[in-house]
């Protein structure tokens, strides 16, 4: 694991929550030592730090801190990180979540996937690596502000506002998981267009997940089910190719 990770971060640029506050991050993780070089680290990145040994602790932490984003370990004394993961997400808090795990199992990864988190590093790993990682989840958090061309996306009766992060289906309101919006978002700023599964692994999660187009499935799966569940269909699989978003029919 590299220990001088910070060369580079002076170049970037400062990500703040819209409000010019610094941005929070959890981090729960019982090897002390650990938790010390990533407080380091994130803070030199401009950011509020707070830690938690134990899965109960870090429960605790999520209802005082409010974290913009957490990383979380797997194997901890009391809850592990997928129960820990599961609560958070029955309380309603959608933050993105970054496990920190010794497990490289691909069936570890889709687990902690398919629980509700965002992104996957295994221990050993690389401090730059994480924190570029996280940059990534970060940008993407309903917190930070978006610069672009013009905030609402439209295709058929389905619409996404880039600043407020809302996407609404014939006026209904959808609650997405941050990676879940910026899988729709790119699908709607391509209507009609098949995007496959590798552009789509590279757009949305900014690198390439071990190869594994599994990851893609399983966000396309979730979306199909909080966007056309009880609708005509909007998302369609193109075999063989990718996936297209267009309107449905009669929209």
């Amino acid at each position: 694991m590299s220990n001088t990770p910070f060369a580079s971060s002076a170049h970037r640029t400062a990500l703040t929550r819209a409000d010019g506050s610094p941005v929070r991050v959890l981090v729960v993780d019982d090897e002390a030592t650990l938790t010390d070089l990533l407080k380091m680290a994130l803070r030199y990145e401009g950011w509020e730090v707070r830690t938690a040994a134990t899965g109960q602790a870090a429960l605790a932490a999520a209802r005082d801190f409010r974290p913009d984003a957490v990383v979380l370990d797997i194997m901890l004394p009391d809850l592990d990180g997928l129960q820990i993961l599961s609560r958070l997400r029955a309380n309603g808090d959608d933050m993105p979540v970054l496990f920190l795990t010794a497990k490289d199992s691909l069936d570890d990864r889709i687990a902690g996937l398919t629980a509700g988190g965002d992104d996957y590093v295994t221990k050993p790993f690389s401090l730059e690596e994480l924190v570029a990682r996280l940059r990534g989840l970060i940008r993407r958090s309903t917190l930070l502000a978006v610069n672009n061309d013009g905030p609402t996306v439209q295709v058929g009766d389905l619409t996404l506002n880039e600043d407020s992060h809302e996407v609404y289906r014939d006026g209904t309101p959808i609650e997405l998981t941050a990676t879940e919006f910026e899988l729709l978002r790119y699908l709607m700023r391509n209507p009609r267009r098949v995007l496959s599964k590798s552009q789509i692994l590279d757009r949305v999660w900014s690198y390439d997940f071990g190869g594994k187009a599994s990851v893609v499935e399983i966000y396309i799966s979730y979306l199909r089910k909080k966007i056309d569940a009880g609708r005509p269909a909007m998302i369609h699989t193109i075999r063989g190719v990718g996936y297209m978003i267009k309107p449905a029919d009669g929209a």
